[in-house]
């Protein structure tokens, strides 16, 4: 094993193999040190702590994103979220969230929640709600201390999009804490080094959020109104419903990622746009200009950087590294976004960019179904903020969690 360049790093350029301890904290407060060097060893690697071929390069990210060869339901029909062990008899309530979950199937299944699920969730829906974004968005800051400093997560970041989410489906504004903490637990079970009692944890998550949502919809049969959950109840494909435990998946997997994600890319966005120093109201002069903002603000620094998928038959992806049907790659979003043959000046924050485009919401049939959501609140969101607090600095360093697959600040104390 050949060392190179990084302290923190052993690479093998002629097996490709990639020693690099994911908990390093050299590595997750910056992994973007660790991405330009593997940029110019090799874009492709077989990163020995997950025990997978891992792929970087912005056009093998996009192209693999779309490769239907490949895909998110395990072949021999296990989640993707492994147990300690091989014993899953602890984890049959996540399983059960699981099994019917949109981001966990292919075709034809996939196609169908999808499609109905899509219906509720088009972009001309998403846009009425920038109204309500907006005066959330000032709500929230006029409850900031004018002393400061306020830690922006809890108080800004976090609320904003959950509120939003159940607003949408229909679900009591009221159980919002509630709702983040059933998401962490089972968002959890996606961490590198897990442990039995974080499994047992995001199994018991998953058990009360399903009684949470199955209470719901059984209300919302009695009385259906123009939430979310109503039009997943009545919505219909040739004649076809959702299952009642399709619509639990789906409205989990709705709540979750209608946050979880953007929570950490509010907080990576503040950020970043302070890191530049000067005025940061320059970067909001227009609906286009804050529209360039937060695609840069995605690329620069995404909320995840890591997504896996199945091999569903033996592939030669690249000369020498071949997979066999039911193994795992691993497609690295952040280390994509920050490609030198893709972007010119990867590590500078430069909205107006000529070549901006991004992986974070993935590609495919996969693609981010909130994306809309997500742009939308983060350009009202941030443009609010800054509109407001144009002096708004950085109280203290901010230090990113120590969860690679999520990338984001553990605190962001901010002063005005």
């Amino acid at each position: 094993m050949t060392k190179l360049t990084l302290p923190y790093t052993a690479f093998d350029p002629a097996t490709r193999l990639l020693r690099l301890d994911p908990h390093e904290p050299a590595f997750f407060l910056n992994p973007y040190e660790a991405y330009a060097f593997l940029h110019g060893a090799s874009n492709a690697f077989y990163w020995e702590e997950f025990g997978f071929w891992c792929f970087g390069g912005f056009d093998d990210v996009n192209r693999l994103l779309r490769d239907r060869r490949f895909g998110r339901q395990n072949p021999a029909g296990i989640p993707d979220s492994r147990g300690v062990g091989q014993d899953r008899s602890h984890l049959t309530a996540f399983d059960g969230i699981e099994a019917n979950s949109m981001l966990e199937l292919e075709p034809p299944v996939h196609t169908r929640l999808r499609t109905l699920v899509n219906r509720a969730f088009v972009s001309r829906q998403v846009e009425r709600l920038r109204p309500r974004v907006e005066a959330l968005a000032n709500e929230l800051i006029d409850r900031f201390d004018p002393a400061g400093p306020v830690d922006l997560l809890p108080a800004f970041a976090s609320p904003l999009p959950i509120t939003i989410i159940a607003e949408m489906l229909g679900v009591p504004v009221e159980m919002g804490p509630q709702l983040l903490d059933w998401s962490h637990q089972m968002v959890a079970m996606y961490i590198h080094g897990r442990s039995r009692e974080t499994e047992e944890t995001a199994n018991r998550a998953a058990g009360e959020f399903a009684d949470f949502l199955r209470g719901c919809v059984t209300e919302r049969r009695k009385n259906p109104g123009d939430d979310l959950l109503s039009l997943l109840i009545s919505a219909q494909e040739d004649g076809q419903r959702l299952s009642e435990d399709e619509m639990v998946s789906s409205a989990i997997l709705l709540l979750n990622a209608g946050h979880e994600a953007t929570v950490h890319q509010t907080g990576n966005a503040v950020r970043s746009i302070l890191a530049q120093g000067g005025d940061p109201g320059r970067f909001f002069t227009s609906p286009e200009a804050t529209a360039a903002t937060v695609e840069e603000c995605l690329r620069f620094d995404a909320p995840l950087h890591m997504f896996t998928r199945y091999a569903y038959q033996e592939i030669e992806i690249a000369p020498g590294i071949v997979v066999q049907p039911g193994q795992t790659i691993g497609l690295l979003l952040g280390m994509a976004n920050h490609d030198p043959r893709a972007f010119a000046e990867p590590r500078a924050f430069r909205p107006d960019r000529a070549d901006q485009k991004n992986v974070s919401f993935g590609a495919g049939i996969h693609f981010c179904i909130g994306a809309p959501l997500a742009r939308l609140e983060l350009q009202v969101s941030l443009k609010t903020l800054f509109d407001r607090h144009p002096r708004l600095h950085l109280a203290e360093q901010p230090r990113f969690r120590d969860t690679y697959h999520f990338h984001g600040l553990e605190t962001l104390a901010v002063g005005f």
